[in-house]
């Protein structure tokens, strides 16, 4: 089973949406590929639970249960070696995530694919998790058909 890791800043929200999404979307397909997610700058005791309401809402709207233990999970820290046993890392917004990737985890600034999704400050739920489940879809659909799928540049 190969893995991919969406990070985002406080693995609260974004990243939490696409992982859960991948995930459905990879068993539906039959993909030997699970997805995982992390944050790059995770606060305790920030947020008011385990995970965004507008990512449990928009996981229900598209039909998707995801299993108790993925919605009951705090945010985590990503760590390098869950970096290294990534084939495939995605973060979530390159203008916020590179600088903290740089300061980090320096070899990695440049062999992470990026996205720019924007956080709640800039972009409703319905923007940003559209924009997310779009290109979640579109990763499915190359793993599905391609044999030598996107890498991080390894």
């Amino acid at each position: 089973m190969q893995t991919i890791l969406f990070l985002c800043t406080g693995n609260y929200y974004r990243s939490r949406y696409a992982e859960l999404l991948f995930n459905e979307l990879a068993q539906r397909a039959g993909l030997g590929w699970r997805a995982a997610s992390r944050g790059l700058f995770v606060k305790e005791g920030v947020n008011p639970g385990p995970i965004a309401k507008p990512t449990l809402t928009a996981l229900a709207d598209a039909g998707i249960v995801p299993p108790a233990a993925d919605i009951e999970r705090y945010p985590a820290q990503v760590s390098e070696a869950e970096l290294a046993g990534a084939a495939i890392v995605v973060a979530l917004k390159e203008a916020e995530h590179r600088p903290l990737l740089a300061a980090s985890y320096p070899g990695w600034k440049d062999r992470v694919i990026y996205w720019h999704i924007h956080d709640l400050d800039k972009a409703s739920p319905a923007e940003a998790l559209g924009e997310i489940d779009r290109l979640v879809r579109e990763v499915v659909a190359e793993l599905a058909t391609d044999s030598e799928p996107m890498t991080n540049g390894r």
